[in-house]
């Protein structure tokens, strides 16, 4: 059995944060503690920076978190937990702070809702008037050689080619073909030719769904990506699943003051507001807030910049470089908004070493950037009324 079926396995058993099935895509490494835990984590050089809490029973949340720490330590190695929720700090005394919010759906509500929303039906009326069409993927059709498969590869490179910012990996890294019988597939087509693609992956022990991945094509009509939400939404009603998310909306919520001056800084390259609408047209049941965690008596600030190196594929500089050599344009204006928040943060004297945990810094308002050109509904709709940023995670 490989690594990664050995994953596979525990988390079928505990995997129970809504990003946990990510870590199965390519670029993680893997802890195992016993025959029961194991963490999923990048390694950026300097840090291990895991996707969410360590996979294990619940009892030994706590234990198993203390054991990693002790791992990476012997390898000169920090550690920090990106995508935490309520349940881990709880159980792990470890400092957090929020990030943002995840909406989540209860599908049986979901028809009730459609009922609800006349802008939503309008939606769904535009893009089938435009002759698009839904349907579920078998696991097959994905495979490499198959036509569809080969549409699909298409529409990922125009989606990441239409991209300001060089591709990313960690958790928003564009992959939605590992271990596809574990996830479900639906696309949007018209006159045959695939126009928009959903991708779900399983949250396990909550039997839940995610929606993972949104990519839309440039030409795809408006309402496209709300028909595939419908769909999703229906289907997880019809299997009864309990319960979906569209993933993290970052610095939504009640983050605190640094990461709001970040939000707000952050307008001119990231519509945050715009995302957190689109979602909420939706109608959520709930928002869980979604932190980054990190041991008691380390720094927040070195937090936000190990997880923004490992959204960046442990490259800063080159990243960096790979997006100025995508437009000039967008760089400038990143640079500019990094000077004025970095100046604000490093004002006062104290500030060197000692951040406040809910302050964060520049280096985790980009991160918080990059978490969401994927980790959020991408979908590049139409009109203004349908129009979130790019992409979904």
């Amino acid at each position: 059995m490989s690594e990664r079926e050995r994953v596979l396995v525990l988390l079928k058993r505990h995997g129970w944060n809504a990003t946990s099935f990510q870590m199965l895509e390519p670029g993680f490494h893997y802890w195992f503690d016993g025959d029961d835990a194991c963490v999923g984590y990048v390694d950026t050089g300097r840090a291990w920076v895991t996707a969410g809490p360590p996979i294990a029973p619940l009892e030994r949340l706590g234990e198993v978190v203390m054991r990693f720490v002790a791992a990476a330590e012997s390898a000169r190695r920090r550690v920090c937990c990106f995508g935490t929720e309520a349940r881990f700090h709880d159980l792990a005394a470890w400092s957090s702070f929020r990030i943002g919010d995840q909406p989540i759906w209860a599908p049986a509500e979901w028809e009730a809702v459609v009922e609800a929303s006349r802008s939503l039906r309008e939606q769904f009326r535009r893009a089938r008037a435009k002759g698009v069409t839904v349907r579920r993927l078998e696991s097959a059709e994905v495979a490499q050689g198959h036509p569809i498969r080969a549409q699909l590869d298409v529409l990922i490179e125009r989606w990441l080619a239409s991209r300001p910012i060089a591709p990313m990996g960690f958790l928003v890294q564009v992959d939605p073909f590992t271990f596809p019988e574990e996830r479900r597939y639906f696309v949007a087509e018209r006159d045959g030719i695939v126009v928009a693609f959903l991708g779900i992956i399983p949250i396990y022990a909550r039997e839940g769904w995610f929606f993972e991945d949104f990519l839309r094509d440039p030409e795809a009509p408006n309402g496209t990506v709300e028909l595939l939400v419908d769909a999703g939404m229906r289907a997880a009603a019809t299997e009864m699943v309990p319960t979906v998310t569209l993933g993290l909306v970052p610095l939504a919520g009640e983050v605190g003051s640094w990461l709001g001056a970040a939000r707000r800084l952050g307008r001119s390259l990231y519509d945050f507001d715009g995302l957190r609408a689109f979602k909420a047209k939706f109608k959520p049941g709930a928002w869980d807030p979604i932190s980054l965690s990190y041991p008691p008596g380390r720094s927040g600030v070195v937090a936000l910049f190990d997880t923004l190196t490992a959204f960046a594929r442990g490259g800063l500089l080159r990243f960096g470089l790979e997006t100025l050599l995508r437009g000039p344009t967008i760089v400038v204006r990143a640079l500019a908004i990094l000077l004025v928040a970095w100046t604000a943060l490093l004002a006062p004297p104290s500030s060197a070493f000692h951040f406040p945990a809910p302050g964060g810094n520049t280096a985790g308002s980009r991160s918080m950037w990059c978490w969401a050109a994927r980790c959020s509904c991408s979908v590049d709709a139409g009109d203004p009324g349908s129009r979130p940023p790019s992409r979904s995670r």
